[in-house]
């Protein structure tokens, strides 16, 4: 009795948290949307987002990126999957690793890096220049005419890694006893993956490709780089400033909101049906392929060159955080180093990395207490509607963090019930409670992972020689949880340092500024703004690369999972 009064009261106050900080953000949003000036309900503000032409606009411009990129990391991320599940070829071990690499950057951060060397004076016209194929008085382009262009590669090409982790883990729970029976009647290769397992891991995909299409409906970041702002989530931000007596920025938010909520209730109901049945988990260990050496040698080039393109963003921030002028030149003329101590002693970037510090650390260590919670109770208890506990911890990933940051902004405004959030000017509680909920389903995944691992019997032993309950958790169950519970904690402590959507929303003045919001002001800065900027943009992918690796290290195959709705 006293173990299952303190599931009940744990599953209590996460009730209580997520109603308060998660719930009542995007009805903050949501009522503001569909309330008249005399208080009555009215669908005329969301109406008027479709029927006007530039609302509409952004909202197709967003979905045509969105749908776009998910299908451009597909096109990358299932061949690279199949080819490493199937194969064996030279390197194969580190070059899964080094996959991942597009994920070490914010994808807003790569856009700098790419734009100064697709820009009209970047180092591709200049190549091109060099070679004789372009005239030096009508340089192309490449982003002026082609900016949602330039968003959706930038989108793939930071995204794909996400679809990869999916894929991957579908694939590695397949059965290859399936594909050996249906070998054995005589289906030929194409039919085996067309037939079974495809079908099998679409879960996986479809999973995978929700992430990626929600993350990328609502890139707020890439959009403003790249000064486009025909999409709903620039528009958004615009519309900041411009809060207390207009309500169509709330009608965009809902809109948002509704869309994104549907493809994730979409996805829930596929994965329900029959779609993931019938798979399992493997009973024969699966044998690869062994290729010819020519063929061996092909698949490696193929994967570097995939390598090398999806870094290419990753490339220029690194040339440009140590040049000291480039213009009109392949490579920078010259090169100093002096960026990445400015980095670290400009005043913007000083505070906004000891900003980015408390924040991320105050949120991670919340996420740690929240997530060990709740995956303990979803998965050593038999209380009614855990599940539903589950799924509201989960949720953040399909509800765009560009909604819940609005939402935080309209429920701590002057009259509002949380309005003591905000500390005079100071929005640390705010802050640190976004990143807290946007970073809580890596933590609650990877528990419930390891969780899932422990036999209950073990807990039960120590309970049957007299252990406390309390004694149990602090030296049986945390102690063999505890790789997984330092794996999520890494994950969320770094995504949260280079947290985007609540950093440019929620910081609103410069002494409060985190990393990424110090960033995006350094890029429009003149003089040697944009160089300390991609320095500090370095800096970050040096930070994100150790901790993904830690994070890789000590969960393996199942980091994928944690990228799962």
């Amino acid at each position: 009795m006293p173990r299952y009064f303190n599931f009940t009261l744990i599953f209590a106050a996460m009730s209580v948290f997520f109603a308060c900080f998660f719930i009542m953000p995007v009805w903050s949003t949501v009522k503001v949307a569909f309330v008249s000036t005399d208080g009555n309900f009215t669908m005329d503000y969301v109406f008027e987002v479709f029927l006007n032409p530039i609302y509409r606009e952004g909202l197709i411009n967003s979905f045509i990126i969105a749908f776009w990129s998910t299908i451009g990391c597909l096109l990358v991320a299932l061949p690279l999957s199949v080819l490493f599940w199937r194969y064996e070829f030279p390197g194969k071990s580190i070059l899964s690793s080094l996959l991942l690499l597009p994920m070490i950057l914010p994808p807003f951060v790569g856009a700098i890096g790419v734009r100064a060397m697709l820009g009209q004076a970047g180092s591709v016209n200049s190549l091109l220049t060099g070679l004789g194929y372009m005239s030096p008085d009508h340089p192309v382009d490449w982003l002026g005419n082609g900016q949602m262009a330039g968003v959706v590669i930038m989108n793939v090409l930071h995204l794909y890694p996400i679809l990869f982790l999916n894929v991957s883990a579908a694939l590695a729970n397949l059965d290859p006893a399936l594909e050996e029976a249906a070998a054995n009647l005589g289906c030929s290769p194409w039919d085996r993956f067309t037939k079974i397992t495809m079908p099998l891991i679409t879960p996986g995909v479809f999973a995978g490709g929700t992430i990626v299409f929600i993350w990328a409906f609502t890139e707020l970041g890439v959009p403003l780089v790249f000064d486009y702002t025909r999409v709903t989530s620039v528009q958004i931000f615009n519309s900041i400033k411009d809060l207390s007596d207009n309500p169509f920025p709330y009608a965009l938010v809902s809109v948002m909101l509704v869309f994104t909520v549907l493809l994730y209730g979409l996805s829930k109901l596929l994965f329900e049906r029959g779609y993931s049945s019938g798979g399992g988990r493997a009973t024969t260990a699966r044998q690869t392929v062994e290729l010819s050496f020519e063929r061996c040698w092909a698949c490696t080039t193929g994967v570097i060159l995939c390598i090398l393109l999806a870094i290419f963003p990753h490339i220029g921030v690194v040339l440009l955080s140590v040049s000291t002028d480039w213009y009109l030149t392949v490579l920078p003329e010259s090169f100093t180093l002096k960026h990445f101590s400015s980095a670290l002693s400009h005043d913007l970037t000083l505070k906004a990395v000891a900003n980015s510090l408390k924040y991320a650390s105050l949120a991670t260590v919340l996420d740690l207490v929240l997530g060990f919670a709740i995956a303990h109770v979803n998965v050593r208890s038999n209380i009614r509607g855990r599940q539903i506990l589950d799924a509201m911890a989960m949720l953040p990933l399909a509800v765009p963090g560009l909604v819940l940051a609005f939402g935080y902004l309209a429920m701590a405004r002057e009259g509002q019930p949380f309005h003591w959030l905000m500390i005079g000017e100071d929005p640390v509680l705010i802050i640190v409670i976004a990143y807290s909920v946007r970073r809580l389903p890596f933590v609650v995944r990877s528990v419930t992972a390891g969780l899932q691992q422990v036999s209950p019997t073990l807990e039960e032993a120590a309970q049957n020689l007299g252990a406390t309950p309390q004694r149990t958790l602090a030296r049986i169950t945390l102690p063999l949880v505890m790789p997984n519970l330092i794996a999520g904690g890494l994950l969320a402590f770094s995504f949260a340092m280079l947290e985007v959507s609540d950093s440019m929303i929620l910081a609103q003045q410069s002494r409060y500024f985190p990393i990424t919001k110090a960033i995006y002001a350094l890029v429009g800065a003149l003089g040697d703004g944009p160089y300390i900027a991609s320095a500090l943009g370095v800096w970050a992918m040096l930070f994100l690369g150790v901790t993904l690796l830690g994070a890789g290290l000590l969960l393996g195959k199942k980091l994928g999972t944690l990228f799962r709705l």
